[in-house]
């Protein structure tokens, strides 16, 4: 019995998996124990879960895989610092911080001090576990993998031929180039300026032209193999002196990356405090259309290269829904996989199976597919039980009934009713997602049927920037009938066009551009959810409900005594955890 210990560590969204004889067992990103988004640093309370979930101690854990290699391209890394005029201190600094996150042996002495670790840790190329998170536990057998990201071990992009439990890396972009600071660049121009913010801007493009997209042409500059360079005299990032990613008490952060000289070519950046005009949604949609055809350059080189149908995607730039979406149409390729992480936490899945198969040879034969995203904590009947008697004064002051419903279809119907009448629903069942996506098991609910929802979720709840759509959680027989595209998207990585004549119909749902990000339910990956959006097509006739996550600008909560907090503190109406139907 062979268990690997997957990790993402001191970067953000640090993250633990754990595997066992080639079938994952548990994941979860550390940020939903320490409650801090992005949380970077050692994943500690992660590991704790994983080996809780398996009913192991860390002395049974055989291999730690973790996804960067500070040996990888050694010799590119020592040109660029010879060439590049940055100084001896910045590049002695970066190896020292290196050299001690390096040491995950001492880290995991350290932090969990009471188990005793024997096993052997495994450094494994960033970009290699991106392409082994996307393919080895995607449902092809044959598929081209392609990571895009900002930058991880000295490259920002990768791409090869996945045959079975082999993967080959065939092809990359290096240092200083990469659509990931492209991506970022522009997010901090138009006035974002925190780590993450790029959904934002992807968010915004809709409202805009692509009226900067000419100008944009001389920042990301194309070419015939399918790879792109940056026009590096817009951008601080190539230079010690310039912008410097780094995570301090867990929060990741990085300072200013595009340079002065490109305020004369697209005017003047945005401050935060600003507020958002037409221009801004212009250079935001210039930026997505940029991006997108960077993106399809080179799936277009690679279906030519090596001919096959299929295509898995991974990395941050993985997470860009919108471009996801257009793969079918604006590429050869007929078939997509992207995993529910496909950023940073998803590279602790990508080390820990490619070192199975690495440790396997032969016969570690490929058969496990994440086909679904539910692999972090749950709470026992007990434990909800308790932390409702923990708040019952809380809760009464409020003015709330509570009420345990046993039959899942009475449940079910009883919210799908609450649903229609217009009200906002916490959900908490089962197991966490694993990725940044709410995907039915810790997600609040509204009804996409009304044009104000988005409205009320924000004036209740998420607080957060008008422009931003929520989205659309569908039963998978449904889609052909409601969206132009019809394939599965259990994961919400991809925006498809809704179909013309029902938009009207579900308004809350639908972005400006016709577009909806959805998520398909089916009955084996999410039985309890996929009854809630039966019980409530059967009420209105429509198979959908608005799904975001269960958060008010904080991670999605983990624990019930999170969504307790989370739905006394806010407006929400009524919050169903496991059985219990709380209503205000």
């Amino acid at each position: 019995m062979t268990y690997i210990l997957g990790l993402n560590a001191f970067h953000a969204d640090a993250a633990a998996c754990l595997v066992k004889d080639g079938e994952l067992i548990a994941a979860v990103e550390e940020e939903r124990f320490r409650r801090i988004k992005h949380w970077g640093g050692f994943p500690s309370e992660s590991i704790r879960y994983c080996l809780a979930e398996a009913g192991i101690s860390l002395g049974d854990v055989g291999h730690v895989a973790v996804n960067s290699d500070n040996r990888a391209n050694r010799w590119r890394k020592l040109a660029y610092v010879l060439t590049s005029g940055v100084s001896p201190a910045y590049v002695l600094s970066r190896l020292r911080q290196r050299g001690e996150r390096a040491d995950i042996a001492g880290n995991l002495k350290r932090d969990l001090p009471e188990q005793d670790f024997r096993g052997t840790v495994h450094a494994v190329e960033h970009h290699l576990c991106h392409l082994a998170s996307a393919f080895l536990v995607s449902p092809y057998d044959n598929a081209v993998a392609v990571s895009v990201d900002g930058f991880g071990d000295f490259s920002s992009a990768a791409w090869g031929l996945g045959q079975g439990g082999a993967l080959q890396v065939d092809g990359r972009v290096f240092f200083p180039h990469s659509l990931g600071v492209f991506y970022e660049a522009m997010t901090q121009f138009i006035g974002f300026p925190h780590y993450g913010d790029e959904y934002k801007v992807m968010g915004l493009a809709p409202y805009g032209e692509p009226r900067y997209a000419e100008q944009m042409k001389q920042i990301v500059r194309l070419k015939d193999d399918g790879s792109f360079a940056l026009d590096l005299r817009y951008f601080r990032h190539a230079s010690g002196g310039g912008a410097n990613y780094s995570v301090k008490e867990g929060i990741p952060s990085g300072g200013r990356l595009w340079n002065d000289a490109l305020t004369g070519l697209l005017g003047p950046a945005r401050d935060p405090a600003a507020p958002l005009d037409d221009r801004h949604r212009d250079i935001a949609r210039s930026a997505q259309v940029t991006y997108e055809n960077a993106f399809f350059n080179l799936l277009g080189a690679l279906h030519r290269r090596y001919d096959t149908d299929a295509v898995v995607l991974a990395g941050g730039c993985a997470y860009n829904s919108v471009a996801n979406g257009k793969v079918l149409e604006r590429s050869p390729f007929k078939k997509l996989y992207v995993q529910s992480a496909g950023g940073d936490a998803g590279g602790a899945i990508g080390a820990a199976f490619a070192t199975w198969h690495k440790l396997g040879g032969p016969e570690a034969k490929r058969h496990f597919v994440m086909d679904h995203a539910y692999w972090g904590p749950s709470a026992t009947p007990d434990q909800i039980a308790s932390a409702i008697a923990a708040r019952r004064a809380d809760f009464d002051a409020a003015g709330c009934t509570i009420e345990r419903i046993g039959d899942e279809a009475a449940l079910c119907r009883r919210t799908a009713q609450a649903i229609s009448d217009g009200k906002v629903i916490g959900w908490f069942q089962g197991r966490l997602e694993w990725g940044p996506r709410a995907l039915g098991n810790r997600s609040i609910l509204g009804d996409p049927r009304r044009a104000d929802m988005k409205d009320i979720l924000n004036l209740k709840i998420k607080r957060r920037e008008s422009f931003r759509p929520f989205a659309p959680s569908i039963l998978r027989e449904a889609v052909p009938a409601w969206f132009e595209t019809d394939d599965d998207v259990p994961f919400m990585m991809q925006v498809f066009r809704i179909r013309a004549e029902k938009r009207a119909e579900i308004p809350a749902v639908t972005h400006v551009d016709g577009t909806g990000r959805l998520q398909t339910v089916t009955w084996a990956g999410n039985p309890r959810y996929a009854r809630l959006i039966q019980a409530f097509d059967d009420l209105t006739g429509v198979p959908i409900v608005l799904n975001t996550s269960f958060n008010e600008n904080e991670p999605v909560v983990c624990r019930p005594e999170e969504a307790i907090d989370c739905f006394l503190r806010t407006k929400m109406d009524v919050l169903v955890l496991g059985d219990t139907f709380i209503e205000r």
